[in-house]
Parts: structure tokens; C-alpha cells; sequence
């Protein structure tokens, strides 16, 4: 199927697709601003703040190889619509929830309902526009999702004495439940190839994409990079400059705007040059080298107060804006028609690393508190671990990888997929 070029068709696909990741970042990220809130009306610890935030990263890293199974076979426009009615669930099911039980269960179903807000419109993109305009698609659809971490800073911070974090999370439930109807309404219905693989077929696909010398090159760098910052920005973010830099909630929720807006700059600046640079041989993974590079550099300056906060963490966020460039990178060496798994799988690998980082930082943090440490010096001990493990991330991303993908594990999709060729 291809889209034709007309204003309307454009608005028609990528609008709705913005307003699924829109609310899948605006959830992702609103922890950070309600934090303080909801640690003192639920009496939690920073383990079990760490443990009920991430469990939206459990949930959505668990769903992303079924996820991926489902696009390529039922398309983006069934699975995406289904799932923001889950989120819509989810929503209510937080604003209602009085226990830390109740909370993480709900915050897990919202992981589950926008896990596929992203892969859906990489893979409408991949299946509706030619490959060397994936960049720039990609740059405009990560700037909604920055758009809904804005949104989760600052405007929610503004709401929060009006209608209370519950109040936010009905809201939330409201525009999840539109946004379903308007997948439904809008987006094609564009299926996969009429051989269905059995199971079987489906789990050795999976199983060839993981253990591929491709895959498991970028593997490292979406646990770290993708997953360090996003624990970092849903959370660890304002501990850090409330803490370190001794702000106040105010002044570090608009820090946390700073980062956000950089975020959207550097996303908005992919999808301007994307296709440009493609053209001029300029790859994802030629971006994801420098941009990783220059990560580290600013993350060494916010370790050591090499400059002011919101200066360094604007920059940060410009600079992630490469973390989308992963799913264009992986998918590359594969068959197109793999395009919803292996994107997923990267996607699995950046939401395991924001599990395990999240929690884990709030693990250390209490470990090193107990120790007698101040919380000063445990957030900038935990916050050195987490570069050094991207010091080591990086490596595989710094070198060509000469060794050719084995097609084996996947050959019988991938066949398919030359019998259906209206399927990429």
C-alpha cells in the first residue's frame, strides 16, 4: 500500500499516531511532577517509588514481542486502536487506586495499553513512505512524544493544585479513550500477507532476530542510552536537582521543561534534516555514534557541576533526540517485512533498561543512604554508574560490523513476505 503525498492523507496517518505517542511519553514521564504528591499521600519509599513507576516499563517491555507479532500480522491500526482502550483502563483504574498494589497494577496496565504507540507508527511509516524519508518521519513522531513529556512537566504541575493527581489521570483516561476512536476512524486497515506462520514459525523469527550479531550490537546502547535516560527523565531527573542542586519542586519541574524542550529540538531538527542527510549517505547509526558521544561528555559535566543545570540538561535532551535513530539502525539489516519485530525488539531492550534502571537506582539510593551516605552523594555515585555502563555500551556502536545477517532463522516470513510484496 502506498500514501498518496496530499496534505490531507499526511494529516490523516501521522496525526493519529502523534496522539498515541503523545500520550504514551505524557505517561511515561508525569511520575517526575507528581512524585512528591504521591510519595506523601501513599507513604512510599524511594525503592517503592522506583518499583511503582517502572512498572510501566515492565509492563510495556514484556508486551513488545507480541506486540511486534501483532503488527506484522494484524497492522497498526487494530493493534494501536485496541491497546489505547487498555490505557484508557488503566488511566481510571490509577486515578482510583489507594494502595501501592493497586497503583503499580494500574501503572501497568497504562505500560501495556501505549506499548505499541511508537512501533505502530514506525510501522505504518515503513509500510506507507520509502525508506530514506524513515529519519525524518521518525524526528517528527518523536516530537510529539516530546511534546506529551512537556506537557507532563510544567502544565501538569499548573493542574495539580486544581484537580489533584487523580484528576489528572481521569483526564488522561478521556483523551486515551478518543485517541482509540480516532485510530479506528482514521488509519487504514492494512494487514499482513495472507499466509499466516504458526506459532512455532513466529517464536523461531523472534529467536533469529535476538540472537543476530546485528541485533545484539545495539542491544547494549538501548538498555543504557534509551533506558538510562528515560529512567532519568521519569523520574530520577527531579530527585537530582532537588537534591544536588538544591532546587526547589518549582524551579526543577521547569528544568525538567528545559530538558524536555531540547528533546523536541533535537527531534524536530531529525525530521527537518533526515531525509536530507540520508541523501548525502549520512546513516542512524552514523547519528546514534556522535550523538552518544557527546551524551557522555554532557552527562561528565552534570556529574562533576561542569556548568550550569539547566544549560547541561537542556543539552542532554538535545542530544537523546539520537535514541530514536536505534530502531531505523536494527531494522535496516533485516527484511522489511520483519519491520514490527525487530523494531519492538530494540524496543524491549530500551524498556528493560528503564526498568532495571529505575528501580535499581532507587535501590542503590536506599542501600547507600542506609550506608550512612547523604542523598547528595548516593544520586551522584548511582548517577556515575549509570555513565559508566554507557562507557561500555558504546563500543559495539564505534566499530562496522562485517559479518552478514543469518537468514536462516527467519526465512520462512521472510519468504512470505516476497509472496506478498504489497506488504512493505
Amino acid at each position: 500500500m502506498s500514501l498518496p503525498s496530499l496534505p490531507s492523507a499526511g494529516q490523516r496517518i501521522f496525526l493519529p499516531f502523534a496522539l498515541g505517542y503523545f500520550l504514551s511519553y505524557l505517561l511515561r514521564t508525569v511520575n517526575a511532577v507528581i512524585s512528591p504528591m504521591l510519595t506523601g499521600e501513599m507513604k512510599l519509599s524511594a525503592a517503592h517509588l522506583g518499583l511503582l513507576t517502572s512498572t510501566y516499563f515492565l509492563a510495556f517491555g514484556l508486551a513488545q514481542i507480541p506486540v511486534g507479532v501483532a503488527l506484522d500480522r494484524f497492522g497498526p491500526r487494530r493493534v494501536e486502536g485496541t491497546l489505547l482502550l487498555v490505557t484508557a483502563v488503566g488511566a481510571a483504574s490509577f486515578a482510583l487506586g489507594d494502595s501501592l498494589v493497586a497503583l503499580g497494577l494500574a501503572r501497568a496496565l497504562i505500560g501495556l495499553g501505549v506499548s505499541a504507540c511508537l512501533m505502530a507508527a514506525l510501522s505504518g511509516f515503513a509500510r506507507w513512505y520509502p525508506r530514506e524519508r524513515q529519519s525524518s518521519l521518525t524526528g517528527f513522531i518523536m516530537s510529539a512524544g516530546a511534546l506529551g513529556a512537556l506537557t507532563a512537566s510544567v502544565p501538569v504541575e499548573a493542574a495539580l493544585p486544581l484537580v489533584g493527581w487523580r484528576g489528572v489521570f481521569w483526564i488522561v483516561a478521556a483523551v486515551a479513550l478518543g485517541a482509540s476512536v480516532l485510530i479506528f476512524r482514521s488509519l487504514p486497515d492494512d494487514a499482513g500477507p495472507g499466509r499466516r506462520e504458526s506459532a512455532g514459525e513466529a517464536l523461531k523469527v523472534v529467536a533469529g532476530i535476538y540472537l543476530s550479531p546485528q541485533f545484539l550490537r545495539f542491544a547494549g546502547s538501548s538498555l543504557c542510552f534509551i533506558g538510562g535516560f528515560m529512567a532519568l527523565q521519569s523520574l530520577w531527573v527531579v530527585p537530582w536537582l532537588m537534591n544536588v542542586n538544591h532546587l526547589d519542586i518549582g524551579n526543577a519541574a521547569r528544568i525538567l521543561v528545559l530538558l524536555n524542550l531540547g528533546m523536541l529540538g533535537g527531534q524536530l531538527s531529525i525530521g527537518l534534516l533526515g531525509t536530507a542527510l540520508a541523501h548525502r549517505g549520512v546513516k542512524p547509526l552514523n547519528l546514534m555514534q556522535f550523538g552518544y558521544c557527546m551524551v557522555l561528555i554532557v552527562e561528565l559535566l552534570i556529574l562533576f557541576d561542569g556548568g550550569p543545570p539547566a544549560v547541561l540538561w537542556f543539552l542532554l535532551g538535545l542530544l537523546s533526540a539520537v535514541n530514536s535513530q536505534t530502531y531505523l539502525a536494527s531494522s535496516a539489516c533485516f527484511p522489511r517485512t520483519l519491520f514490527g519485530r525487530v523494531s519492538t525488539a530494540s524496543n524491549l531492550m530500551a524498556f528493560a533498561g528503564a526498568f532495571l534502571m529505575q528501580w535499581g537506582m532507587g535501590l542503590m539510593l536506599d542501600a547507600l543512604k542506609g550506608a550512612g551516605y547523604t542523598m547528595d552523594t548516593s544520586l551522584r555515585l548511582v548517577f556515575a554508574g549509570l555513565v559508566a555502563l554507557q562507557g561500555l555500551a558504546i563500543l559495539p556502536l564505534l566499530r562496522e560490523l562485517g559479518l552478514p545477517f543469518r537468514r536462516r532463522a527467519i526465512a520462512p516470513v521472510a519468504e512470505a513476505g516476497r509472496r506478498h510484496p504489497g506488504e512493505s
